[in-house]
């Protein structure tokens, strides 16, 4: 037997029996199926952010894959030091709250 589900419509007061969708204005009631479009929609902005960066690499990883050897290598360079700044940042992030911790 299948459970009965009776949803008050917000808009219009209609009360609906397994409906996904409001009888009288057609507006979506079912909490499930709002979930599963929010969800699927934060799915996609996800993919449509990684291919913005597939697409848009930043300036560090553009010339590492320069042609030109000399605009490889400081690429490299670049990315380095980006990579140690962030390092240094996050160890003194840590440290910052192991002495706030006590």
């Amino acid at each position: 037997m299948s459970e009965k589900r009776i949803v008050k419509c917000p808009n219009c007061s209609t009360f609906n029996t397994n409906k996904e969708y409001c009888t009288n204005c057609n507006i979506l009631i079912s909490h499930q199926k709002k979930q599963e479009i929010k969800a699927e929609a934060g799915k996609q902005k996800r993919v449509e952010e990684a291919i913005y960066e597939k697409e848009n690499p930043n300036l560090a990883e553009r010339l590492k894959k320069h042609p030109f050897f000399l605009y490889r290598i400081a690429g490299c360079i670049l990315y380095s030091a980006i990579m140690v700044v962030s390092a240094i940042g996050a160890g003194l992030a840590w440290f910052i709250a192991m002495v706030a911790a006590g």
